[in-house]
């Protein structure tokens, strides 16, 4: 088999999903930083989305897998945590999927307390913030929880609708 491209790398590796959240790609995530041959060795860098994610050794499974499916023989998976992953990282497209599967989605410089995410408003008084509901677009949202389904979501509750929803958390 002839070496495939890192274009046609990177097109494999943005059809494999997310474990926690299987709507987004690990490429959309922004979680794989670089590809590159070293030789005749495919060298993959990961950055997870942060040191404890219990989701590591799935992902880097789920990456061995898919890339050796496709023929890869001798493929280097390479850990790199700095710099940190952040969410400015997830592409616009997968800030769609996310919103589409009802996870509100981060939105850069919002991130002053560490739990605000989503569209943001500036309420009447011009000092607090708040998340749109990803399923009606309200922003008559409220936290229940700084922790959700998995570590880096948090739960949120729109009083319009009355439906409950992740958001993502800004990092």
């Amino acid at each position: 088999m002839a070496r495939p491209s890192v274009e046609q790398v990177w097109e494999w590796l943005d059809a494999v999903p997310d474990p926690e959240i299987p709507v987004i790609s690990l490429v959309d995530l922004g979680i794989i930083r670089d590809v590159a041959w070293d030789d005749d060795t495919l060298v993959v860098t990961v950055t997870p989305t942060y040191s404890g994610c219990p989701a590591t050794s799935i992902i880097n499974l789920d990456i061995d897998t898919a890339l050796r499916g496709h023929g890869i023989e001798k493929l280097t998976l390479k850990r790199q945590i700095s710099p940190a992953w952040t969410t400015d990282w997830l592409s616009e497209k997968g800030r769609e999927k996310l919103k589409g599967f009802g996870i509100a989605p981060p939105i850069d410089g919002t991130a002053a307390d560490g739990v605000l995410a989503g569209r943001v408003s500036r309420l009447a008084h011009g000092t607090n913030l708040t998340i749109e509901c990803p399923r009606c677009g309200s922003t008559n949202t409220e936290r229940l929880s700084q922790f959700g389904s998995t570590p880096c979501k948090a739960s949120y509750r729109c009083k319009d609708c009355l439906e409950p929803f992740d958001y993502f958390k800004c990092i």
